[in-house]
């Protein structure tokens, strides 16, 4: 029953009164969408608290809560068949929604989270309920560099024995990120500096966090293109945690990948372009995959390494696919697309580059 002002219960209002807010999230231009975040919560605080009222577990939610004690009972909620749980016209995972509302709001991932030990039905086991106690759930540390990830430090063979051992070094902006209209570039280059970002097709302007394509004007757009743009909403939320890269399509449409470390991962072909539904996610590159990828290639020669360049760099569109299985052949006939370059593998193929001299073959100069 929805009425013009509608009605809060009492307990709602009090577990929405220990929501944790992202400290200075909101920056210009943010005011809509974050009163549309405000309300999104409400309702998921609203669908919990209705199935909780059914199974009687609404009082150990509220305790755990607020004791923030991890040694409460579990809370559970029927796992749905493909496990997420939909609010609103929004899909995630259930536990994930309610450690991000109740304890940590910059959560990006299940990837970052780790059950209590007395967890029953902590969501990794599979069972036919799954536990959304926000104190049953332990954020997992990430290294903020993968300094430590094996190998990371290489020293090129078939040279002088005098040469430095290359040590991986992260970079102030982990990946930089430009946009295409077709085989046309649009706009300045993006440079993340922050762990997680958003690319969407809003018009508020783009932060640390942001980058809004929505601002982006181009003499030579077309009506597909300009179709294409509406349709990119909330678009795509890109994080890079302990030295993966992940890609969670937030946007009502696909998005469409293509990786080729993550290609090389599944033994897929190296031009395989992966279609991310709404809502799911994909982990598009693999820093330690890439570190023993570099170790052979370093005993292979300097061209077996100047080819990992590719490796670094993926592509992305929205809304519209290409390759084998689509009528549009490559990612320039796409309306809207991104070109990320990750900068660490990048710069660290370099460095190896330069130790090992000068190639037998001259290969163009690395961008």
């Amino acid at each position: 029953m929805s009425s013009i002002l509608p009605f809060t219960p009492p307990v709602v209002k009090r577990l929405l009164g220990w929501k944790k807010s992202a400290g200075g999230s909101g920056g210009a231009g943010g005011g809509e969408q974050n009163g549309q975040e405000e309300k999104w919560c409400e309702k998921a605080v609203k669908s919990l608290v209705k199935k909780l009222k059914k199974t009687g577990r609404l009082d150990e939610l509220e305790k755990a809560i607020t004791t923030q004690n991890c040694n409460t009972k579990c809370v559970t909620i029927p796992r749905s068949l493909d496990g997420r749980l939909q609010v609103s016209h929004r899909k995630g995972l259930p536990h994930v929604i309610y450690c991000r509302l109740w304890r940590w709001p910059d959560l990006h991932s299940h990837h970052e989270l780790k059950a209590v030990e007395n967890c029953e039905y902590a969501f990794n086991l599979k069972k036919d309920e799954v536990c959304v106690n926000p104190y049953h759930y332990q954020r997992v540390e990430t290294p903020g560099s993968p300094a430590e990830l094996s190998p990371t430090t290489l020293s090129p063979v078939n040279h002088s024995l005098d040469l430095q051992p290359v040590t991986y070094s992260e970079p102030a902006f982990w990946c930089s990120i430009a946009y295409y209209e077709l085989n046309q570039r649009v706009g300045e280059t993006f440079h993340a500096s922050q762990p997680s970002l958003t690319v969407d097709g809003f018009t508020d302007p783009s932060n640390s966090e942001r980058f809004c394509l929505g601002l982006l004007s181009n003499v030579n757009r077309n009506a597909t293109v300009e179709m294409t743009r509406r349709h990119i909403g909330r678009g795509v939320r890109l994080y890079y945690i302990g030295g993966e890269v992940f890609a969670e399509c937030l946007s009502d449409s696909a998005i469409f990948v293509q990786s080729p470390n993550c290609n090389q991962r599944y033994g897929w072909h190296p031009a395989t372009v992966c279609k991310i539904p709404p809502g799911c996610n994909l982990k598009i590159f693999n820093n330690q995959e890439f570190a023993a990828l570099l170790a052979q290639s370093v005993n292979q020669g300097f061209e077996a390494v100047y080819q990992l360049t590719r490796m670094c760099t993926i592509r992305m569109s929205f809304v519209k696919g290409w390759g084998a299985e689509y009528r549009r052949q490559t990612v320039t006939s796409t309306p809207c697309w991104i070109e990320l370059h990750l900068n660490g593998p990048l710069q660290w193929l370099d460095k190896v580059l330069t130790q090992m001299g000068s190639p037998s073959v001259r290969c163009s100069s690395m961008s």
